[in-house]
Parts: C-alpha cells; sequence; structure tokens
C-alpha cells in the first residue's frame, strides 16, 4: 500500500503521511494516534473518509455547510433502502442538526444512515483517547447529544464496497455516474455494451465482447474472441483467447486460459493463473495458485 501511494505522490504532486496501527484502534483511536499530523495550528477543520465506500465526494458542499452552522462536526448522510442493516441518523430535515443515532433498527424511524465522509474540528481529537475507540457509537452520539453535529444528504451515488458483491455493485454505480457526466474516460467501439473503462496502456484482441460494467486496469492483455461483463481486471492480467468471465474479479498478474469460464463471484488474488478449459463457480482463490481443475461450487482455495 505505501508503495501505490508513493506512485500518487508523484502523479499528484503531494505529500502523503501515513500514520499506521501497530494494533487495531477502532474508528476514532486512529485520529488520536495521528493527532500530530492532524493539527497544524490553522484551527481549520478536516476531512476524515472511510476507505471502504465509493461515492460522489461534496468536499465544498460540506465545507460552505460546516462553516454556515458553526457546530463542530458536519457527517454526510445517504438515503437507503434497508435501513435495518445499518445504524440510522436522526436528524432535523430543515437545518440538518442531528438528533440521535439509532443502531441497527427493529422499529422504523427514518432511511438516513451514515455514509462515512465527515467533517470535523480539531476540538474533537480532544474527545478521543489512544484505546480501540469507535467514533460512531462513542464519539459522535456525546457531541449530537450537546447539538454540536450536524448532518447534509448526499447527492448522487453511495455504496459500501468492502465485500466483493458490493465491490461490483459500487462499479456498476461509479461507471454509471461517469456515464450521467458524459465521461470521455469511457471506452466506445463497436465490441463495447454499456459502460467499460480500458486503461490507455491495455490491449484488446479482435472479435471481443466487453461490458457492460467492465473496468480493464493498466497493461493487461485481453487476447482474441474474450466475452467480459460485470468484472474488474486488475493491473498487469492476461485474459486468454475466447475465455468467459462474469461477476468476477481478477487481481494483479493473473492469468485465464483459453476457453475457460468464470463466473458467480469468482475472486482471484494476485499472480493466479487458471488453465485452459477451466470452469470456476465462485471460487476464492489466494495469491500464486495454479488451477488445474474446475471449481464447481463456491469455495476457497487455499
Amino acid at each position: 500500500m505505501l508503495n501505490f501511494l508513493k506512485e500518487f505522490e508523484a502523479k499528484l504532486g503531494i505529500t502523503i503521511s501515513c500514520s499506521q496501527e501497530t494494533e487495531p484502534l477502532g474508528t476514532a483511536g486512529p485520529l488520536a494516534l495521528a493527532r500530530d499530523k492532524l493539527i497544524d495550528g490553522s484551527g481549520e477543520p478536516f476531512f476524515v473518509l472511510n476507505s471502504d465506500v465509493i461515492s460522489e465526494y461534496p468536499f465544498k458542499e460540506m465545507i460552505e455547510f460546516h462553516k454556515a452552522h458553526g457546530g463542530e462536526v458536519s457527517i454526510v448522510v445517504t438515503k437507503v433502502d434497508e435501513p435495518s442493516k445499518y445504524g440510522v441518523v436522526v436528524m432535523e430535515e430543515t437545518t440538518g442538526k442531528v438528533d440521535k443515532f439509532v443502531e441497527k433498527l427493529k422499529l422504523f424511524v427514518g432511511n438516513k444512515i451514515n455514509a462515512g465522509i465527515y467533517l470535523l474540528n480539531p476540538s474533537v481529537l480532544d474527545r478521543i483517547e489512544l484505546r480501540p475507540t469507535s467514533i460512531e457509537k462513542e464519539i459522535f452520539p456525546k457531541i449530537a447529544a450537546e447539538k454540536k453535529l450536524y448532518a447534509i444528504v448526499l447527492p448522487g451515488f453511495w455504496m459500501d464496497i468492502g465485500q466483493p458483491k458490493d465491490y461490483i455493485a459500487g462499479l456498476r454505480l461509479y461507471l454509471d455516474s461517469l456515464r450521467k457526466k458524459s465521461s470521455t474516460k469511457l471506452a466506445t467501439g463497436h465490441h463495447i455494451v454499456g459502460n467499460v473503462l480500458v486503461h490507455e496502456s491495455a490491449k484488446i484482441g479482435e472479435g471481443c465482447l466487453i461490458g457492460p460494467d467492465v473496468v480493464v486496469g493498466p497493461g493487461c492483455v485481453v487476447e482474441a474472441g474474450v466475452r467480459l461483463s460485470c468484472c474488474t481486471m486488475m493491473r498487469g492480467v492476461r485474459i486468454k483467447k475466447h475465455a468467459c468471465i462474469s461477476s468476477s474479479i481478477i487481481g494483479w498478474h493473473s492469468t485465464v486460459g483459453q476457453w475457460a469460464r468464470v463466473e458467480n463471484m469468482t475472486i482471484l488474488g494476485e499472480d493466479v493463473h487458471v488453465c485452459d478449459e477451466i470452469y470456476s463457480n465462485g471460487g476464492v482463490i489466494l495469491p500464486h495458485k495454479e488451477i488445474k481443475s474446475s471449481i464447481l461450487k463456491p469455495e476457497i482455495v487455499m
């Protein structure tokens, strides 16, 4: 991960500092650990973002909202169809002032959930001890009780992508939002169906059919006659002739053999090699493996 961040430092011309936990500190403890990196003496608020979320990030609107309400914390909430799976945020519709947080619902009290995007005043750090602590369950409810916590409703899409099937769903939402912004990043051509993102360094062979909802990463090679749908190819993947891949994630520098069929949330770790004419139905394959026989039902291959 540190190497990955170094690439982005160079690409964006910025400095990225890392604070590393030696033991898990929950969602608030790490802020106490990184306190010296977060306080610069300016008194300006700082963003805290959950990294397993994909959404549109309304940073500018949040800063304006935060300055206008004058509270200590601003959070983003998103509306969901099944609020019972999440903790719900109960808030005043007009001002955005948060009344309370309700954990996993029994009775319906609302459909707005915490989207994991926060803007905090530095003073919040004084409330956090250096120990395993939950910002959602221990810190925010106290600030809400003091009426210093406000929420803004997220425009656009949101998805928690911590699980593979949610990653694929989040991918679909992200590509949809690119389409709505009529992005020139999306691939076009007679071999493309729906929303597809292909890195400029990737090579696509003759007679392929790609899409919908596909991402082909840097340095990938997709040989002739391949069919791809609802899937991601990480950096340096090779898909050999006439393979068919759907609803799957193909990890870095992996290969899928000729006439292979990979589907139903198959996950290949880094440097996995699926041999020719193999079928994988939901196999989760750990890194550096060669798959020589078919996986007929979902299982983990160690």
